[in-house]
């Protein structure tokens, strides 16, 4: 069976949102759906993310959302991919790679300079994903964070953007 992937619209919520739940819980939140299904809703009413849906047979199997943010350097735009999971049934069955096909078709048909991402050090299938798809690891750059002082004292290590399980 081979993996379809669209883009998503708010009809699709119903079958994103528990995907999204699973993939917060994998990154150690506490299961809440509804929460989940209005925090995308409200990225899509506002248009400030674009959500892909990849389906196996008809089934959810799993979803990606980008973030369009701009380049002052390039002048364009550059989406960021803050989220990309592949529910257990879909694993080792393509899923994954077709979800940054479509990703990168979208980004690329709309102009965009480049995709970025971050992934835990720790996460090496979801590494070896995106290295065998021709992203290439920075080299020149650092990433930092800020949190507020109530945060800053819990040291949380922070989120573990796209990140796929195990």
């Amino acid at each position: 069976m081979t993996p379809v992937v669209r883009q998503a619209v708010a009809a699709d919520l119903p079958l994103i949102a528990p995907l999204f739940d699973q993939y917060r819980r994998f990154q150690g939140q506490a299961p809440d759906l509804r929460a989940c299904e209005d925090f995308l809703r409200a990225r899509l009413d506002h248009g400030e993310a674009v959500l892909f849906l990849a389906t196996l047979g008809g089934d959810p199997a799993g979803f990606a959302q980008l973030y369009p943010i701009h380049s002052s350097v390039s002048l364009r735009r550059v989406f960021v991919l803050n989220d990309l999971y592949v529910a257990e049934g879909g694993r080792r069955r393509g899923v994954a790679t077709a979800l940054l096909q479509a990703l990168e078709a979208h980004a690329w048909a709309m102009g965009a300079s480049s995709l970025r991402l971050n992934v835990a050090r720790g996460n090496t299938g979801a590494q070896a994903l995106y290295e065998a798809a021709s992203w290439a690891r920075d080299e020149h750059f650092f990433m930092y964070q800020r949190f507020p002082a109530e945060r800053a004292a819990v040291r949380s290590p922070g989120p573990t953007l796209c990140s796929l399980p195990p």
